[in-house]
């Protein structure tokens, strides 16, 4: 059961986080606190192009599953998730997750326990693109150390 407001998205499309963090925010005034994230594809290391697909029947269900155990964990007013999916290029945005809760505790642990797991989930796959042609990315051993200490 789902007691807080949820917007959990896959977007094929970009988004302006900034904003998207706004409106959040002034939904959730009489929140005392609003935590957010926002991960981008790196710049550097030669990358120029950045793929994520995913496996459409699981991931979204898969993400509100996940969200839903964050609201049964903590007290929190709201929870935001949106991800990309498709061709990114660097500096564009990945993902946002935001959490409003009375206190900031809730909020920190909601994101941290959210990014922990769509990090090393595997509902997406990603890919990069360098001079060198594309090369397939995995999760790190440290992304799965992160998802198991929840």
């Amino acid at each position: 059961m789902i007691d807080a407001p949820l917007d959990v998205r896959l977007l094929p499309s970009d988004f302006v986080a900034n904003e998207v963090l706004a409106q959040f925010q002034s939904a959730y005034r009489q929140s005392g606190a609003v935590v957010s994230f926002t991960g981008s594809v790196r710049p550097g290391n030669g990358v120029s192009a950045l793929e994520l697909t995913h496996y459409e029947p699981l991931t979204l269900p898969g993400m509100v599953d996940l969200a839903g155990d964050a609201l049964a964990r903590w007290a929190l007013d709201g929870l935001l998730v949106w991800h990309r999916v498709g061709m990114m290029v660097p500096g564009d945005p990945i993902v946002l997750v935001a959490a409003a809760s009375s206190h900031r505790r809730s909020a920190f642990q909601a994101v941290d326990f959210m990014m922990d797991h769509l990090k090393s989930a595997v509902w997406f796959w990603k890919r990069e693109r360098t001079a060198e042609g594309w090369r397939w990315i995995e999760p790190r051993d440290q992304d799965f150390q992160d998802r198991a200490r929840w």
